[in-house]
């Protein structure tokens, strides 16, 4: 596990200063290449006859951005749970491929407050709910309850469900440690409902003022095909007007996933993880949760064993890949 420690480590140093990390001589190798990878100093090391001791990493000139990972994006910190596969929307580059016509795998609301209290006791910070679209289950207020007495939560939805039971369930939703995330994906309905369905962008704007006079945290997520600088000014522009801060726009490109048969190409050997629990398992990543490729561990509960199996995985990997490894930005 010395490599994340030395990740954890560098994300907190300035150039030139130093850390001590734990470590034993048989790190000393990996030590050596992360080093040698990131631009970084091995500055001294130093063991006892039974191989345990310490080395001594100094921040150097020019680290690899992709090692400087933020706490909120170290593998383990982020828990994303898949509540349902059904949605109302039928988006064509959606990376499950969710439908109105996708059978529903619900995870459930007591699985998922097991699920969330066993990650917090592991060491999660975060919480992501996401489908399918969470509003078509009768109780996503209450698992969204559950959720946030243990762990910050963000819920991915589309936003457009705020009405009937739907408006009832997010009124009865805490507005403390607790955040919506809503998809659009252009600052006018052309682009967005050329992908998610005619009307579906008047109604996902109509989802964040509802949400944001309820008195929500609202961030909006645009999943956007070509990355023209024209579009995403326009967009900035449009959010902004909307009262969304800049820090809580997050613009992604399509993966090729689930539905779309085009896009940007990720492998579970290129991603940095973020632990991804569905009905059918745990899996690497929330981008390939139905990727077979991507499966860690088909056994969901207890979930202790895969969050400790992606750790030693990504630690492993990281020691032995030349490649460079990406923070895909889902939420």
């Amino acid at each position: 596990m010395v490599i994340l420690d030395l990740m954890r480590a560098i994300g907190t140093l300035s150039v030139g200063q130093t850390a001590d990390i734990a470590a034993t001589s048989d790190d000393l190798d990996a030590v050596r290449r992360w080093c040698a990878h990131t631009g970084n100093t091995l500055a001294g090391a130093e063991f006892d006859h039974a191989g345990r001791g310490h080395v001594v990493i100094r921040r150097g000139p020019a680290p690899d951005p992709r090692l400087a990972l933020a706490p909120d994006r170290m593998p383990g910190a982020r828990l994303w749970l898949y509540t349902n596969f059904h949605c109302n929307l039928h988006c064509d580059y959606c990376c499950v491929a969710s439908s109105p016509r996708a059978a529903r795998r619900e995870l459930g609301a007591e699985r998922i407050a097991r699920l969330v209290a066993e990650a917090a006791d592991w060491g999660a910070s975060q919480i992501f709910l996401t489908g399918g679209e969470p509003f078509l289950l009768p109780d996503i207020d209450r698992i969204v309850r559950d959720c946030t007495r243990r762990l910050p939560t963000v819920l991915l939805t589309n936003g457009m469900l705020f009405r009937g039971r739907g408006l009832s369930a997010l009124r009865a939703m805490p507005r403390d440690q607790f955040a919506l995330q809503i998809s659009v994906d252009s600052a006018t309905p052309a682009l967005h409902d050329a992908h998610r369905g005619r009307g579906s962008w008047a109604k996902a704007v109509s989802g964040i003022e509802i949400a944001l006079a309820a008195g929500f945290r609202v961030r909006v997520a645009a999943t956007i095909a070509e990355s023209r600088p024209d579009t995403i000014v326009a967009l900035h522009a449009f959010l902004d007007g909307l009262g969304i801060p800049r820090e809580e726009q997050i613009i992604r490109p399509v993966a090729k996933q689930g539905a779309a048969t085009s896009g940007v190409q990720l492998s579970r050997e290129s991603l940095v993880p973020e632990i991804t629990v569905t009905v059918d398992g745990v899996y690497w990543h929330p981008v390939a949760a139905s990727d077979e490729r991507a499966l860690v561990r088909r056994q969901i509960e207890p979930l202790r064993p895969a969050l400790d199996e992606i750790y030693r995985q990504f630690c492993n990997q990281w020691a032995h890949t030349q490649s460079r490894l990406t923070l895909f930005p889902c939420a």
